[in-house]
């Protein structure tokens, strides 16, 4: 029997908009499922941007409910129930001990490849769980996948191949803040 592939897509999704949908379509077709992991607010944002974690959670909820193709998205709260620090390696091990079986791949954006080394236990991310990445406007994510390899060819590291949306969760607060319509770009 083969092992269960599931998708680990990780983020505040203040809000979910367009590229999130694009990137959740191509994760369901190719994974058997796909957990949407609502984490708490980034550190690195400003908090008085980030809508609270229970409703960040119910509008992710709302809006993949509205999309029948992604069935096989399931909208997670792991992360709102863990105590700090939120580093993505704990997230992945919690996950790993719930689903028990499955094969986890998280899915980042190619801009954060250049950071990953920073990350940690990056090195364990990589060759027990791997990534899967999506592409991002200015990132070359085949000579950052390629530098990465040459410190360790085990690691895990799929380039997923998909129609990119230059579009941003804060460029539409932005939007939003000013008084623009957003709604084209909101799931």
């Amino acid at each position: 029997m083969s092992m269960e592939s599931v998708a680990v897509y990780a983020g505040s999704f203040n809000p979910l908009h367009k590229g999130h949908l694009t990137i959740l379509r191509r994760l369901a077709v190719r994974y058997d499922r796909v957990l949407l992991v609502v984490s708490p607010q980034n550190p690195f944002k400003d908090a008085a941007q980030a809508a609270s974690g229970a409703s960040r959670l119910e509008a992710a909820r709302r809006a993949v409910a509205r999309y029948p193709e992604l069935g096989n998205v399931r909208v997670d709260d792991i992360e709102l129930g863990m105590d700090p620090p939120h580093y993505t390696i704990r997230t992945l091990d919690a996950l790993a001990a719930r689903e028990k079986g499955a094969r986890l791949t998280l899915v980042v954006g190619a801009d954060n490849l250049e950071s990953f080394p920073r990350w940690r236990d990056y090195a364990r991310i990589l060759t027990e769980y791997g990534i899967a990445v999506f592409p991002r406007k200015g990132w070359h994510r085949g000579r950052l996948r390629a530098r990465l390899l040459r410190e360790n060819p085990a690691y895990r590291i799929e380039l997923l191949d998909m129609p990119r949306k230059d579009i941003s969760s804060s460029r539409i607060r932005e939007g939003l803040a000013a008084g623009e319509d957003m709604s084209r770009w909101l799931m």
